[in-house]
């Protein structure tokens, strides 16, 4: 019976050490809009804990109030290794933990980033991702934002276009209508009678199906069909996975550039969210308490202290790879894109000794307000492919050269990617074939069979 008993407790105890370390991930993965939902549940099934008021100065530990310079980082050790450790978690069994569905606007930068664009082009839709309303209407004018980085307004309507295009469509618009109108051409149902209708959507409200069916020149049955299609569309594409958000996106992290340290990084400590222990709850209890009451509280005030080291440890992972990554990124705060260097999450990883899958959760759904605004963490990593003499060569940097040497290329003889990829390396950039061909379709471009008949094509005698 002694051992049945001894076996259970293991059980019991082994099931609490995998929700607190699933809990603990979630805690540095969230988004501080939430991490703030999250601690308000907690605060309401733990009477132990309580969300300071604004006039309350949280504990220092919690709120991270001390900066962290370049210079400091380095050495702060492998806490956040050791954290992860010592909770009885191993770095195979946090790689096997399944991860959420990234955030919307991390999932549109990363397909932005994989269809091929720029590096410039690439820091305005970090920009248009930023200004994205709590239904994904763009809330920044495109002519603001170009001002904002000094390019002209129409290389960022350029970028708005293709945007609306990535998944879900009609986000980025400027207007109802235009939301419409981008979802029905991806479904190729876009047509004069459809743009009559999106023209008029004030009748269709009305219900004045027959003032519609004389305005788009179609008759009941058409119409009945045209408004279906019309019903089927997503009015606000973001409205369900930003809804936690108010609108533009908060930084996490502040920097600030003083003569004595040169960058510093710290917590946005007016959106870092925080709890405390009701302290005149947990050192008073009854004489006459009973003991269920007084395990009660126990197990109440143990929970809450794991909490509040789980925040705190939050904030200084988050510190030690936000500042990881601006120490190697550095180049662009002063040159822009032209400065992004290869990084990659493993690099940071290895950097601070910490999992590759720590780094991916830190960096999801964080933002850093930078002098050219604010921008994802994960704005800040670029793919790299080895060059000939063990430098790192950035993808992006790899894709905006294809794109020059397709656009400079003679019409009639336009370059094969084993070409392409031989130039390359006659720059030093090791890259194969297959690779050449996934950047040149990403980005668009036909091969150059296809290249060189729309060329032969356009030159042939009518």
């Amino acid at each position: 019976m002694a051992t049945g008993h001894r076996q259970e407790l293991g059980q019991h105890q082994g099931l609490f050490i995998s929700v607190r370390m699933r809990q603990s991930l979630q805690i540095l993965q969230f988004s501080n809009a939430e991490l703030q939902e999250f601690l308000a549940s907690e605060v309401e099934k733990n009477p132990i804990l309580e969300q300071p008021h604004e006039t309350e100065e949280a504990p220092v530990p919690s709120r991270v109030k001390d900066t962290v310079s370049y210079a400091s980082i380095r050495d702060s050790g492998a806490t956040a290794q050791r954290w992860m450790h010592d909770g009885g978690l191993d770095d195979d069994g946090m790689a096997r933990i399944a991860d959420s569905a990234p955030p919307l606007r991390e999932r549109i930068f990363e397909q932005f980033v994989l269809s091929g664009c720029t590096l410039a082009e690439r820091e305005i839709g970090a920009h248009l991702i930023s200004g994205l309303d709590a239904v994904g209407r763009l809330s920044l004018p495109p002519g603001e934002i170009a001002g904002m980085l000094g390019v002209p307004a129409s290389q960022v309507e350029a970028v708005r276009q293709r945007m609306m295009r990535l998944d879900p469509p009609g986000l980025f618009a400027q207007s109802l209508h235009e939301c419409l109108r981008v979802q029905l051409e991806e479904r190729n149902r876009m047509d004069p009678a459809m743009e009559k209708l999106l023209e008029n959507l004030d009748l269709l409200a009305r219900h004045d199906l027959k003032r519609l069916c004389q305005v788009c020149n179609v008759d009941l049955e058409d119409m009945h069909d045209m408004v279906s299609d019309l019903r089927a569309l997503n009015p606000k594409p973001g409205a369900e996975a930003l809804s936690g958000n108010p609108g533009l996106a908060v930084p996490d992290i502040l920097m600030e550039h003083t003569p004595e340290s040169g960058w510093i990084l710290e917590l946005n400590p007016d959106t870092t969210p925080r709890v405390v222990i009701n302290s005149a709850l947990s050192t008073r209890i009854s004489l006459r308490a009973h003991a269920t009451e007084r395990a009660f509280l126990a197990e109440h005030l143990t929970s809450a202290n794991w909490l509040i080291r789980s925040l705190q440890q939050r904030s200084i992972t988050i510190l030690r790879v936000a500042t990881e990554i601006m120490r190697r990124q550095e180049k662009f705060l002063t040159q822009g894109p032209a400065g992004l260097a290869p990084l990659t999450l493993r690099m940071v990883a290895e950097s601070l000794d910490m999992h590759e899958s720590t780094v991916s959760r830190v960096t999801a759904n964080k933002y850093i307000a930078t002098v050219r605004g604010i921008l994802p963490l994960k704005f800040f990593f670029v793919a790299a492919l080895p060059g000939q003499n063990g430098e790192m060569h950035s993808s992006l940097a790899i894709q905006n050269q294809i794109r020059q040497m397709i656009q400079g290329e003679q019409p009639t003889a336009p370059l094969s990617d084993d070409a392409i990829a031989a130039q390359l390396r006659g720059k030093g950039i090791e890259v194969a074939r297959r690779t050449v061909a996934k950047y040149r379709e990403g980005m668009g471009f036909p091969n150059s069979v296809q290249r060189r008949q729309r060329a032969n094509s356009s030159i042939a005698p009518a």
